[in-house]
């Protein structure tokens, strides 16, 4: 199966941060390498970020996350037109779990630990277990 232009521009996003950051811990896709991407966005809150650099920030890291998932437990990433940014889809069609990453990242810089990568992914592999189950359908916010 062909891959997408949007699921290349995620992969080398993604490779790009584990490149950038490698100074800061081993990112090898692991959902165990999340809590170091925690610990990055952690830094980044004492910062008054402007947005372009936000955007680039949720861009880079977000990316990266998606990738947690995808290699981990698989999906495919679509466009989301009014929302600009990307959603990846997991266990279509025999369920659906959505995450969106970005606004995740976005909303760790902005807001602190009440936004926490590792308890975010939790619920989405919760979500995923549950659908693999029941037929699940959810969006994890």
């Amino acid at each position: 199966m062909q891959s997408s232009r949007l699921e290349l521009d995620i992969i080398s996003t993604a490779e790009s941060f584990t490149n950038n950051f490698s100074d800061k811990g081993n990112f090898d896709f692991s959902v165990q390498s999340l809590r170091k991407v925690d610990d990055i966005l952690e830094e980044l809150c004492e910062y008054e970020i402007d947005n372009d650099s936000l955007d680039s920030v949720s861009s880079m890291v977000g990316s990266y996350i998606f990738e947690v998932a995808r290699r981990n437990y698989g999906g495919k990433y679509y466009w989301i037109q009014d929302r600009e940014q990307p959603v990846l889809v997991t266990g279509e069609p025999e369920f659906s779990i959505s995450i969106f990453a970005f606004d995740k990242v976005r909303g760790r810089i902005q807001n602190g630990k009440e936004d926490e990568i590792p308890y975010y992914f939790d619920g989405y592999i919760n979500a995923v277990e549950k659908g693999k189950e029941s037929g699940y359908c959810a969006t994890i916010v």
